[in-house]
């Protein structure tokens, strides 16, 4: 099964052009869209959920068009967007029986057979019957996971699954989502480089609505190998650096500021070339004029 997104558009009332003319094809397996906060990727999330309608285009999952037949989609689609809500002081066993009826899993016996089957997948099965609100970051995470997987989907989108988690429950999180994507087509939307370094064999990188790089990690890397350059400088002088030269990042080391720049050639004394990594791909995409 594939899905296949066909020059869509999105453009908001206020004038921000949300998505512009984007084209994927996406098949079984985990994917990665990369980009800031702002980069439209939750919009094309929901756009892909059948939650908004894009301006143009086309959208199909298989043999369903996803834009006319949104409750045939809704059947086959587990969605965990950035912020999910849910109901105070209800077990997570209780809640995903509700979610499970809705999915329309309406025989008890075999609601309770996936339900116990998703709790301890996302193993949450000895934490079932602790209301939802009092659990950490990760367990709420992994019960949004479990919710998304009701009724078997063939498309499961989650939406910045990580972000704020400890590196225990990443970890947790990252080792069910591969298990997962053995399985169906997951889109994972984030701004972690990680995430998608760790996961996902196809990525994009999309900023300002717009598709900027596409292929495989190994690929993407490759693209900017021997041209990114570091140089320990004085923090007063990196504005200098920007106007002269594409500076990708900057961070602290022992007091000294340490920038990452993108050139063809050395782009003067005192800088090193260095292996690149995903982290400078998608730097150097996102700061392109």
């Amino acid at each position: 099964m594939q899905l296949i997104i066909s020059n869509v558009s999105k453009t908001y009332p206020n004038g921000l052009k949300a998505l512009n003319d984007i084209n994927l094809n996406i098949g079984k397996g985990m994917f990665g869209l990369l980009g800031p906060n702002g980069a439209g990727k939750s919009t094309l999330m929901r756009t892909i959920a059948a939650l908004q309608d894009p301006d143009s285009g086309s959208i199909t999952l298989g043999n369903i068009d996803v834009l006319k037949e949104k409750t045939e989609l809704r059947k086959t689609l587990g969605y965990l967007p950035q912020d999910f809500g849910f109901y105070p002081k209800v077990s997570a066993l209780n809640l995903l029986n509700h979610f499970a009826v809705l999915k329309g899993i309406t025989n008890k016996g075999e609601r309770k057979e996936i339900v116990d089957a998703l709790l301890q997948q996302t193993n949450l099965f000895e934490a079932r019957k602790r209301s939802v609100s009092e659990y950490s970051g990760g367990m709420r995470q992994r019960f949004g996971i479990a919710q998304a997987l009701l009724g078997n989907p063939k498309l499961v989108i989650v939406d910045e699954p990580t972000a704020g988690l400890d590196p225990m429950e990443r970890n947790r999180f990252h080792n069910l989502l591969s298990e997962i994507g053995e399985q169906v087509i997951v889109i994972l939307s984030t701004h972690i480089v990680d995430d998608v370094k760790n996961l996902c064999k196809q990525m994009v990188v999309m900023n300002k609505g717009t598709i900027m790089l596409q292929g495989t990690p190994d690929e993407a890397v490759a693209s900017v190998q021997h041209k990114i350059w570091r140089k320990d400088i004085d923090k007063n002088e990196v504005n200098d650096y920007r106007q002269n030269m594409q500076v990708i990042s900057s961070h602290m080391v022992d007091g000294k500021l340490t920038i990452h720049v993108y050139a063809d050639n050395n782009p003067g004394s005192g800088f090193e070339q260095i292996p690149a990594g995903l982290e400078d791909v998608y730097f150097s995409t996102i700061t392109k004029n």
